[in-house]
C-alpha cells in the first residue's frame, strides 16, 4: 500500500489507525463504484423495460390497425379480407328478432305458369300399363298435371327501316324542293335508339367492359355492334341529360332533408372525387376533389337550408345555412373499433353504442306510429345517458399514455363537440340514423371501377358516368325500369322526375 512501509514502524498503534483509514477509504470508494454499477445498470433496465413497453404498445397498436375491417373502421366492405374470419361479436347492433330471407308480406318473385302458353303437347301414355294395350287414338279423360317451361327465343334479325328523302317539282313555279328525314336519322346507315339503350343497359347499369358488353348486345339482339360504339354511347346518353340533371338539382335544393358522401376513382393515375347527393328518390352525382369548392360544384348544397345527413368529413361545414346530422353507422363502426379491442378500458364505448341504437329503435317506432317528436322525457332520458358515457370516456381515458386511451380521449371529447349533430335524428324524425343511403348510390363508382381494370382511362368518362349513373340511380326510385328508361331517353328525351316523392 502506498506509504505504508513493509515492516511495522516503531508506533504500531499509529501504524494500525493508518492502516484503518486507508482501508476505509478504499471500501468507499469500492462501494461508491458498485452503486454507481448497480444505478447504470437499473437505468439501463428502466430504459430496457421502456422500450420494451414502447415495442408492445406499437405491436398491439399495429395489430389493431391490421384486424380493423368495415365494422370497425369507416373502411368499405370491398377491403375485408376474403380470408380473414370475422369475430362472431361483429357488430354493437342488437338483434332484430326477425328470421333471416324474405319477410312475411313482401313481393314474391316465383316463376309463376302462364294462362295461355304459346305451344301445348300433350303427354299421353303410349300403352296401357295394366295390359299393355295400344292407347294411341284414345280420347283424353283429363290431365291432372301441367308442366310449363320458359325458353328464351333467338333474337330476331335487326328491323331496317330506310327513310327516303325525295324531292318534288311544284307545278305552279318550278321550284323542286326536298323533304326532310326524321329527327335524329342523320347518317347514312346508323343504329336505332333501341340499340343504344340495350347497349347503354349492359355497359352503364351493369357495369360490364365495352367488349364484352359488345358482344353481349350482338347475342341478345342479334344486331352487331363494336366496342367503340359501345364506348361512345355512355357519352352519348349523358349528353342527353342536360334537362334531367337542372330539373334533380331544383329538386333536390328544395328537399328537407339530404344525404350526402364522396368517395375516390382513380382516374389516369390520379386520385380524383366523385360526390354525390340525394334522398330517397333522387340521385345527384359530380366529379371533383375533396375541396368545399368541388362540394359547391354540383349545384345543390350551396345555400341549401335543410339537414344534411354526412359522415364527419370538414368539407361540409362551410355549409353554414343548414343543419348538419353525422351519419350513426360510422359512429358505431368507431366505437366497435374502440371496445373490441379494450373492452375493459373502454367501456363507455359500448354505452354510448347501446344509446345510439336504443335512440334509433325509440325514433323509429315514433316514426311509424306517425308521430312528430320523440317526448320531452325520452329526449331527456337520451341526453343524460349519452352526457353520462361521454363523461366517462373522458375520465376514463385522461391521463393515460397508451394510444387506446389517445384514441378514446379523442373520440370521447368528439362526442362531446358534436351532441347536437349525432343526436340530430332523434330530435327530428325525418332525419335518418346513417347515410347509407348516399352510400348505396355512390357505391356503382367502385363496382365500374373493378370491372374497368382498377382505373378510368379519362375524367370526362368519370364525368359520364356519374350523369348516368345519377339518371338510373333516380328512375330506379321511382320504380321505372332501366331498360325502359333509357329508350326513352333515346328516344323522346329523358324522363324527369315531378316532384321530391311521390304524391
Amino acid at each position: 500500500m502506498p506509504g505504508t512501509p513493509d515492516t511495522p514502524p516503531s508506533d504500531p498503534v499509529g501504524w494500525l489507525r493508518a492502516r484503518v483509514a486507508e482501508l476505509e477509504t478504499e471500501n468507499t470508494r469500492l462501494r461508491e463504484a458498485a452503486a454507481a454499477r448497480d444505478e447504470a445498470a437499473a437505468a439501463q433496465l428502466a430504459a430496457e423495460r421502456a422500450r420494451a413497453g414502447a415495442l408492445a404498445a406499437r405491436a398491439d397498436e399495429l395489430e389493431r390497425r391490421l384486424a380493423k375491417d368495415s365494422s370497425t373502421s369507416s373502411r368499405p366492405p370491398s377491403s375485408d379480407s376474403p380470408y380473414t374470419k370475422k369475430p362472431k361479436d361483429r357488430s354493437l347492433r342488437r338483434r332484430s328478432g326477425r328470421r333471416p330471407g324474405k319477410q312475411p308480406g313482401a313481393e314474391s318473385s316465383t316463376l309463376r305458369q302462364s294462362p295461355d302458353p304459346d305451344d301445348t303437347v300433350v303427354c299421353g301414355p303410349a300403352a296401357c300399363g295394366c295390359c299393355g294395350h295400344d292407347l294411341t287414338g284414345e280420347p283424353v279423360l283429363g290431365t291432372p298435371q301441367k308442366r310449363q317451361v320458359f325458353e328464351a327465343s333467338p333474337p330476331p334479325p335487326p328491323v331496317v327501316t330506310e327513310y327516303r328523302v325525295a324531292a318534288k317539282c311544284c307545278p305552279e313555279c318550278g321550284e323542286v324542293s326536298v323533304g326532310l328525314a326524321p329527327g335524329g336519322v342523320t347518317g347514312r346507315a346508323q343504329y336505332g335508339p333501341g340499340v343504344h339503350a340495350k347497349a347503354a343497359l349492359v355497359v352503364c347499369a351493369h357495369y360490364l367492359p365495352v367488349a364484352r358488353a359488345a358482344k353481349l348486345v350482338a347475342a341478345l339482339t342479334g344486331v352487331k355492334v363494336s366496342a367503340g360504339f359501345v364506348a361512345g354511347v355512355r357519352g352519348r346518353a349523358a349528353g342527353r341529360l342536360g334537362p334531367f340533371m337542372d330539373r334533380v338539382r331544383e329538386l333536390l335544393h328544395a328537399a328537407g332533408v339530404l344525404y350526402a358522401d364522396e368517395t375516390p376513382a382513380r382516374v389516369a393515375g390520379k386520385l380524383h372525387y366523385v360526390h354525390v347527393a340525394c334522398t330517397e328518390f333522387l340521385t345527384a352525382m359530380h366529379t371533383g376533389d375533396r375541396t368545399s369548392e368541388a362540394i359547391d360544384a354540383g349545384g345543390i348544397l350551396p345555400g341549401y337550408a335543410g339537414t344534411i345527413v354526412r359522415d364527419g368529413y370538414k368539407g361540409y361545414q362551410h355549409l353554414t345555412d343548414a343543419l348538419h346530422a353525422w351519419c350513426g353507422a360510422h359512429g358505431l363502426r368507431d366505437l366497435a373499433g374502440l371496445y373490441r379491442f379494450d373492452p375493459g378500458g373502454q367501456v363507455w364505448a359500448r354505452s354510448m353504442a347501446d344509446l345510439l341504437i336504443d335512440a334509433n329503435a325509440a325514433a323509429t317506432a315514433a316514426r311509424n306510429a306517425g308521430q312528430a317528436s320523440l317526448s320531452d322525457g325520452n329526449l331527456a332520458r337520451i341526453r343524460s345517458w349519452y352526457r353520462g358515457a361521454v363523461a366517462k370516456g373522458i375520465t376514463d381515458n385522461q391521463g393515460k399514455r397508451t394510444q387506446m386511451a389517445k384514441d378514446g380521449l379523442r373520440l370521447a371529447r368528439r362526442f362531446r363537440d358534436h351532441e347536437d349533430m349525432i343526436l340530430r335524428f332523434a330530435v327530428d324524425l325525418a332525419v335518418g340514423f346513417t347515410s347509407n343511403q348516399a352510400e348505396r348510390d355512390v357505391r356503382p363508382v367502385k363496382v365500374q371501377q373493378r370491372a374497368s381494370g382498377g382505373t378510368w382511362r379519362t375524367l370526362l368518362g368519370l364525368a359520364d358516368f356519374a350523369i348516368v349513373q345519377s339518371y338510373l340511380s333516380t328512375t330506379a326510385k321511382w320504380g321505372i325500369d332501366a331498360l325502359d328508361a333509357l329508350t326513352r331517353l333515346f328516344t323522346d328525351g329523358p324522363w324527369l322526375p315531378p316532384a321530391t316523392a311521390p304524391p
